[in-house]
């Protein structure tokens, strides 16, 4: 086994034996609206943060190697344009869809009690 392994193994171990020290409910035995209607926005912010900035990696990504396949091989421009504008058209409904969830998150607040 690696260095590596054992490490990782020793973290997870750890992990996991702190994972019910979290696990107390509030004073009051149920979670209050304001807390769950809290955490669901912090939710919705770190979704939107990420949705954001990976799918903007994904779109540079899509586009430098669209380029570098047309610079190599300019008589295949029309089918590596389409496949690009199919990618992109993906990438960005996946952001989108995550913007979505993170508005109903926001205003509708799902997980707070009637």
């Amino acid at each position: 086994m690696s260095k590596r392994s054992v490490v990782t193994f020793v973290f997870m171990l750890i992990a996991g034996a702190a994972a019910p020290l979290y696990a107390q409910e509030p004073a009051g035995g149920v979670a209050s609206a304001t807390e769950v209607a809290k955490w669901s926005i912090i939710t919705a912010g770190f979704a939107l943060a990420f949705a954001a900035g990976l799918a903007a990696l994904a779109q540079g990504r899509a586009v430098s190697a669209a380029a570098e396949g047309i610079a190599r091989n300019p008589t295949a421009a029309g089918d590596i344009r389409g496949s690009l504008l199919l990618g992109l058209v993906l990438i960005e409904s996946l952001a989108i869809y995550v913007l979505l969830i993170s508005l109903i998150l926001f205003f509708l607040k799902p997980f707070s009690p009637a």
